[in-house]
């Protein structure tokens, strides 16, 4: 309505703002359709917004058509019945109503409502249309983040916000539980840090995984394996298209090269085809003081570093956990803590053997040998887990969706 209470024409949607800064999104407008046209209301020139109406505060409107601007989300048309992330719990929902409160003088975006009761609100009546204030599942907007790889100035940004405060493992549930659009903006904006996106890919199942490779040039995909555990990119290469694999391996680092395909070299139902070859070792004549300055440096995971490698040479003489370290003497030599008791597996050990040892042991890790004695990885018990656990148990498509 205009000024006078004329009809004008009909609010198609709320505009705002995303990348004002801290707080609340700010409502910046209206998208109205008049006069067969879509045009931009300021909010400026709203006088009255009401659940009945909008009235404006004058006669006369810009009749220039509606075009969307660098960080405007349009409430109705972007988010509304769209699923959203919600950062906190690291589920998608679906926000059923966009909640709007009046503060400081504007209309802000308050959060969004998933439950099912707004959304059966809708299929009443206007006139017997109550609204649901209790809001059991609220979540506020700070807790939000929604998809908008269709809007080119309002992509999902995340990485350097609130992804980095998730797991890997909860940002590939996110992927997995979304749409093939959604989760490709999910690894968009996890790609903005490239170590991150490693750690996500390997946490991907395989069909997701071959999923999110396969429009990738080799050249990407190769840049992805290059930064993930070795043990991990050996596998992830198999399950890509044969024609593609020795490519993507040539691209790969000639270190990295060299380990994977050691690894492929190995039954992969074998201690050797499920090692990682990157680990800790220490010769005897080292002191405590030194192997624990060897952890600190490394750049392996936390499981691989728990375990340290006691080596004469290239031969294992003991592993030793960092528990073993820390509660030693830092000037003792670790000749002198060593035990001859050292479990261990070897490249042609099968996995339920691998599980048996690590189980009777209590092992969080555990060395395997080749055929002269020498280390050539380490075993994590996440790994060991992941091939026992039944395949049916292993899908997780939706765990992450409310």
């Amino acid at each position: 309505m205009d000024s006078a209470g004329e009809r004008l024409g009909r609010v198609e949607d709320l505009i705002a703002r995303l990348d004002h800064g801290q707080g609340l999104p700010p409502v910046v407008g209206l998208k109205a359709r008049i006069g067969g046209r879509d045009l931009f209301v300021p909010i400026d020139r709203v006088a009255q917004f009401g659940p009945e109406q909008v009235s404006t505060s004058t006669t006369k409107l810009d009749l220039a058509q509606f075009e969307r601007r660098p960080g405007e989300v349009l409430l109705r048309e972007d988010v509304l019945d769209h699923d959203v992330i919600n950062v906190t719990t690291a589920r998608l929902v679906r926000a059923r109503e966009v909640e709007l409160v009046h503060e400081d003088g504007a209309w802000r975006v308050a959060g969004v409502d998933p439950g099912l009761r707004p959304r059966l609100f809708r299929f009443v009546p206007r006139r017997y249309r109550g609204h649901d204030t209790e809001h059991k599942q609220f979540v506020p907007w700070g807790d939000v983040e929604p998809f908008l790889g269709h809007v080119p100035t309002s992509r999902l940004k995340l990485a350097t916000r609130r992804l980095r405060r998730l797991h890997p493992a909860q940002i590939a549930d996110l992927v997995e539980a979304a749409s093939h659009e959604e989760g490709e903006e999910i690894l968009e904006a996890v790609g903005e840090d490239k170590e991150l996106e490693a750690d996500v890919f390997e946490e991907l199942d395989d069909e997701h995984q071959v999923e999110f490779l396969r429009d990738r040039s080799d050249e990407q995909a190769a840049a992805v394996l290059a930064r993930m555990e070795p043990d991990d990119a050996a596998d992830l290469l198999l399950e890509l298209d044969q024609e593609r694999r020795l490519p993507i391996l040539n691209l790969l680092p000639a270190s990295k090269q060299r380990k994977i395909r050691s690894l492929l070299g190995h039954n992969p139902s074998t201690a050797g085809g499920l090692m990682n070859p990157d680990f800790i070792s220490v010769p005897t004549d080292a002191t405590v003081a030194r192997a624990l300055e060897r952890v600190r440096l490394s750049e392996l995971g936390s499981q691989q570093a728990s375990v340290i490698c006691v080596v004469d040479g290239s031969k294992l003489v003991d592993s030793l956990t960092l528990a073993d370290l820390v509660r030693a003497d830092p000037e003792a030599s670790l000749s002198a803590i060593v035990e001859s008791t050292c479990p261990s597996v070897t490249v042609d050990t099968e996995v339920p053997e691998v599980a048996r040892v690590m189980s009777d042991y209590n092992l969080i890790a555990i060395p395997v040998l080749d055929g002269d004695g020498s280390v050539a990885g380490i075993i994590a018990v996440d790994d060991v887990l992941e091939l026992l656990i039944p395949e049916e148990w292993r899908w997780r498509a939706g765990a992450a969706r409310d």
